[in-house]
């Protein structure tokens, strides 16, 4: 029970650390000069208010729960990240496979969990990372001009996936922990993306769709696509 327990804590995401800890250092020298500065403390506590909510949102921000998928994961394709799938179709991929694919995007607002989780088991077999644009994620041409992380996965029974980190109009950084070569299972981390992004998913051809457009997912747990 209390290993359980443990599991569902909510920790804070390592990528966080440094931003969190900078941001409390100057937040609290504005506030301590402003108390000590000035004579009505009018401006302090509308201030003080201010980094308060600022602060809650930058810890809610980099908090990163810990999950374990539930389940069979063969031929499975969890959702990488927390957000809202807002594209499902059939498109032509030209970077990588230079054929048709089976594209699902997960949109992640501000207020979503940033870390990304592998979508499927497998070895890695690619890693690139390409500069870009910094144009709004949800729009169509962010997955193709914004700066961007591409992972290539092998699934054990033979099949490609690619998975695609997408900076969005306020991300201006994309971390990628996959490596060529190594092994990368469902449950662990793909990588983090700072300030709201994207995650497409391409699939082959045939591969199950289990979710639809609009809904929500939860990273590492909703199940997306079966495939064949």
């Amino acid at each position: 029970m209390n290993k359980i327990k443990k599991l569902k804590k909510i920790r804070l995401h390592h990528e966080g650390t440094h931003i969190l800890l900078i941001s409390a250092i100057l937040l609290a020298l504005v506030n301590g000069g402003l108390y000590w500065g000035v004579a009505h403390k009018a401006p302090f506590y509308i201030v003080l208010l201010a980094s308060i909510v600022l602060y809650a949102l930058m810890v809610n921000f980099f908090r990163c729960p810990i999950r374990i998928f539930k389940g069979d994961t063969e031929k499975i394709v969890v959702a990488p990240a927390d957000g809202r799938v807002v594209v499902i179709e059939e498109v032509e991929e030209h970077e990588y496979f230079h054929d048709k694919r089976l594209m699902i995007s997960i949109f992640m607002s501000i207020t979503n969990v940033h870390a990304n989780w592998y979508p499927v088991d497998g070895v890695v077999k690619h890693v690139s990372h390409q500069n870009g644009r910094f144009m709004k994620a949800w729009l169509p041409k962010a997955s193709t001009e914004n700066e961007r992380s591409t992972i290539i996965i092998e699934t054990p029974e033979g099949q490609t996936v690619m998975a695609r980190q997408i900076a969005g109009a306020v991300a201006r950084r994309i971390v990628t922990y996959a490596e060529a070569g190594e092994d990368c299972y469902i449950d662990e981390h793909m990588g983090f993306i700072k300030f709201g992004s994207r995650v497409d998913v391409y699939l082959p051809l045939g591969t199950e769709v289990l979710v639809k457009m609009g809904q929500s997912t939860t990273g590492n747990e909703t199940v997306i696509a079966k495939l064949k």
